[in-house]
């Protein structure tokens, strides 16, 4: 019933067309940021403080961008990863584009601990799940109760789905959808993402807890989980890497499965175009529609603001 109580959620999983309102787009919202900051290979995706995301996601609206993925960007890191920003940067977005526009938020602690982990570790170096999965739920209610539409958890703890599922209800939030990164690779794709978030990891690297990349019954199984647990939308990241499990990880859920086109793969086209080498506006689109061949039932890529110049129908 959660995907069914507002058009932007119908029109996203929609299933008998391809249009603007299946692209989600990304925006970096970074506490206490005086001027918009570059970010290498994503073209006009910006750093940006919260009045010019704000005023950036009106604009994207206006150009027909229907739904939003917020990473809040704290200004200082946390041994626990507390931050108030999210929430801020959640009712500042959703109040700049109202109910025009659907916006979720990144459930994650990567850009706000001090390690750059998704996780926080006890005294032996190791994952304390437990501390995880009850900051992780802290932080989708805080996000819930600032108005935040949706959630998206993208840490890969074991169990997270369901403690955030659980914690929304039990704050009167059960009609706050979850929109999982269920299948997420530990990839070499997300450098210029880490380099917006903030969020390298300080020491060693996530393989630990994010899928192999040759494990194809592991991203299978970590999708059928969440959706268990009570995720409302599956995700495979990165999306190019992972169309051969979009149709499978479908037929085994019965729930929509969207695709990341991720920060790795946007920065490859528009490097290629500043190069000659291609033509970024029909570059994008065709990766779009293999996306939508491949059975994504939405897509977050961060030419989503392009879609009407691309002759995407609203």
């Amino acid at each position: 019933m959660r995907l069914r109580q507002s058009a932007h959620l119908r029109d996203l999983t929609a299933e008998t067309a391809f249009t603007a309102a299946h692209l989600i787009q990304p925006l970096f919202v970074v506490e206490d940021l005086g001027e918009p900051q570059a970010i290498s290979g994503l073209g006009d995706n910006l750093r940006l403080g919260m009045t010019a995301a704000a005023d950036r996601a009106a604009r994207d609206v206006e150009a027909g961008v229907r739904h939003f993925l917020l990473f809040p960007v704290p200004a200082s890191k946390h041994p626990q990863g507390r931050s108030s920003h999210g929430p801020r940067a959640a009712e500042a977005i959703k109040r700049a584009v109202g109910d025009a526009a659907h916006v979720w938020v990144d459930v994650c602690l990567c850009a706000s601990t001090e390690t750059g982990h998704c996780a926080l570790f006890d005294a032996r170096g190791q994952i304390d799940l437990d501390a995880t999965l009850e900051a992780l739920a802290g932080m989708a209610v805080s996000l819930a109760d600032a108005g935040a539409d949706g959630v998206s958890p993208s840490d890969m703890m074991d169990g997270r789905t369901a403690r955030i599922r659980a914690a929304l209800d039990d704050a009167g939030h059960g009609r706050v959808p979850i929109m999982s990164y269920s299948t997420k690779f530990a990839s070499q794709m997300y450098g210029p993402f880490r380099e917006a978030a903030d969020s390298a990891p300080q020491f060693g690297d996530r393989r630990h807890y994010q899928i192999d990349v040759r494990s194809r019954t592991d991203a299978i199984e970590s999708s059928r989980r969440c959706a268990a647990e009570g995720a409302d939308l599956l995700m495979v990241k990165p999306g190019i890497t992972s169309l051969d499990l979009i149709g499978p990880i479908r037929e085994a859920t019965g729930r929509p499965v969207g695709a990341y086109q991720v920060s790795g793969e946007y920065a490859g086209l528009t490097l290629l175009a500043e190069r000659g080498l291609t033509n970024f506006d029909a570059a994008l689109l065709e990766t779009w529609h293999v996306f939508r061949r491949a059975g994504a039932s939405y897509l977050i890529t961060y030419g989503a603001r392009h879609a009407r110049r691309l002759g995407m129908p609203a």
